[in-house]
């Protein structure tokens, strides 16, 4: 198939004043970019002709970070909250899910997205309020940072969590004052330790569920997406798929070190799996590996260096001992893989960057200099932790939408000082660091021009402007989400910018990103999205 766009603004992102007056594309690829008259000269006389009326043709976007394979249980089979304004919605909610998928009674129900923050009541609820939703269905309602979470009596019953019930490491069982009697709250390990528990009606029906929410990510311009922290049970699921013909955006799985997190274990996992390894087959390839070092800002589970605000000396917690991250790390250069380390707080990214230091020191691997690592989130990475990660060659990959989401929560659990440099875009473009946009999808939706928009502006849900020295333009925050996550993936050579040579991975927008002003960025509609020269969204 062979199509020539023209009549539109196209942004390459192969320079910030790079002009091109048409793209001419055949067999999923790029043939030709550049002016009109030079760029027709090459097609064919069967080439469709693709006026953009104005529009605006760019590369299509990559998350540089997320949980497909969590997305669609999250966002179609489970119970939503994220409109929860107090403990009454969410029981009535919850009632409302129940009744009108007729679950039966002793079957797990789970929801999600619900936030304390922003509830009347400014706290979480514990197990009575769930047991108001139902004393005879498992309840589980995860917080919409996806590390923190609420369960009813009886999932504590089941779970055989109870007075007697020893502290989890790296997590937390909350427990009422002056008690040891389990409020239903858990943290972190302690949630993940539920297993079977979490497992939710509908949850099953995994590929169904991957193969629907493709279609979330394509209406917002995305076309390579991420697993952090993949099961093997996971990337079967999801190579299941891609070998039916299913897929049709590519997908990049870092299955896990942890036990918690892969539990068939890389040794199993990897062995498997080769063909995969940096390599895509069927549009799923094996990037590296994943840990988890900390928790939740808005959550207050990231572990910091100093205490939170209003918190005495409390710090959050780590997830993980020195001796188990050097483990970790050790095997990931030693295997030649890149390494995802999930860091919120500054003391998570303290003990990934002199741990990874020592490792890649100790290391006779030739290539652990071109290994890429990426630091997930850097929400409170500071500005002598960045010296070091330009050093290491290592990936900032910013969660910046937190700046919107979370920004007045971040104010006030860090104050000023902290609070406005979260998600620190700016000291990381200056230090030459090559950053990336994410959406920790399903935390938040895969709208990559809203993170955009929040690189750029930097206000709060409050209104509130939050660090605006932190403030980037519009190219920089553009080459976030394509050609800078392109090479996160060490997919520079084929996605990222309009190049001729490159898959023919795009988008067309209603509006110029460039040209529109920086506050309606996050207004602009996707009108189509294109994967490997093929059309998988329109709108309509």
């Amino acid at each position: 198939m062979e199509k020539l766009y023209f009549n539109g603004d196209i942004i390459t992102m192969e320079g910030e004043h790079d002009v091109a007056e048409a793209v001419l594309v055949v067999d999923g690829l790029i043939q030709a970019v550049g002016q009109y008259d030079a760029v027709a000269a090459q097609k064919s006389d069967a080439c469709q002709m693709v006026d953009l009326a104005g529009k605006t043709l760019m590369p299509s976007f990559l998350d540089g970070h997320g949980h497909i394979t969590m997305a669609g249980p999250q966002y179609m089979t489970r119970a939503n909250l994220e409109d929860a304004e107090n403990f009454d919605d969410i029981v009535d909610l919850l009632q409302k899910f129940i009744a009108e998928r007729n679950i039966p009674a002793g079957t797990p129900v789970l929801g999600c997205l619900y936030d304390h923050n922003y509830l009347a009541e400014g706290v979480h609820p514990d197990k009575k309020v769930l047991d108001r939703a139902s004393a005879e269905h498992p309840i589980a309602i995860l917080h919409t940072s996806g590390h923190m979470g609420v369960v009813n009596s009886l999932v504590l019953k089941l779970a055989n969590i109870n007075e007697d019930t020893a502290e989890i490491e790296g997590g937390v069982i909350g427990r009422y004052p002056g008690s040891k009697e389990p409020t239903g709250y858990l943290e972190e390990t302690a949630l993940m330790a539920l297993g079977e528990q979490l497992a939710g009606t509908g949850d099953d029906n995994g590929e169904d569920l991957l193969v629907e929410v493709q279609d979330f990510y394509a209406a917002n311009g995305v076309t390579t997406v991420q697993d952090g922290g993949t099961s093997g049970a996971g990337l079967a699921m999801m190579r299941g798929a891609g070998k039916k013909g299913r897929l049709k955006i590519d997908i990049v799985t870092y299955p896990s070190p942890l036990a918690t997190m892969c539990p068939e274990g890389l040794d199993q996992v990897i062995p498997e799996n080769q063909d995969i390894m940096g390599t895509y087959q069927d549009h799923v390839k094996i990037g590296g590996y994943k840990i988890l070092l900390d928790g939740s800002p808005q959550g207050k589970s990231a572990w910091m260096s100093e205490p939170y605000e209003d918190s005495g000396d409390y710090c959050g917690y780590p997830w993980l001992k020195d001796e188990v991250v050097h483990a970790c790390i050790k095997r990931a250069i030693a295997d030649n893989q890149q390494l995802l380390t999930h860091c919120n707080g500054d003391a998570a990214s303290q003990q990934l960057l002199d741990i990874y230091e020592e490792e890649l020191a100790a290391s006779d691997n030739p290539n652990k200099h071109n290994l890429r690592p990426v630091m997930i989130h850097c929400q409170t990475v500071r500005d002598d932790q960045l010296d070091r990660m330009a050093a290491l060659n290592m990936i900032p990959s910013i969660f910046v939408a937190h700046t919107w989401y979370w920004g007045d929560v971040h104010l006030k659990n860090f104050g000023d000082r902290r609070g406005r440099r979260v998600s620190p875009v700016k000291s990381a473009l200056d230090r030459g660091l090559i950053y990336n946009f994410h959406t920790d999808t399903p935390i938040v939706r895969p709208k990559m021009l809203h993170s955009v928009w929040a690189a750029v502006n930097r206000i709060t849900r409050g209104g509130v402007e939050i660090g605006p020295e932190q403030r980037i333009d519009v190219y920089d925050a553009l080459k976030g989400i394509t050609i800078n996550t392109a090479y996160a993936y060490f997919e520079e050579d084929s996605k990222g910018s309009i190049k001729a040579g490159k898959r023919a991975d795009l988008v067309i927008l209603d509006k110029n990103p460039l040209k529109v002003d920086k506050m309606e960025i996050r207004d602009i509609q996707v009108l189509e999205t294109i994967k490997d020269g093929e059309t998988i969204y329109q709108a309509k």
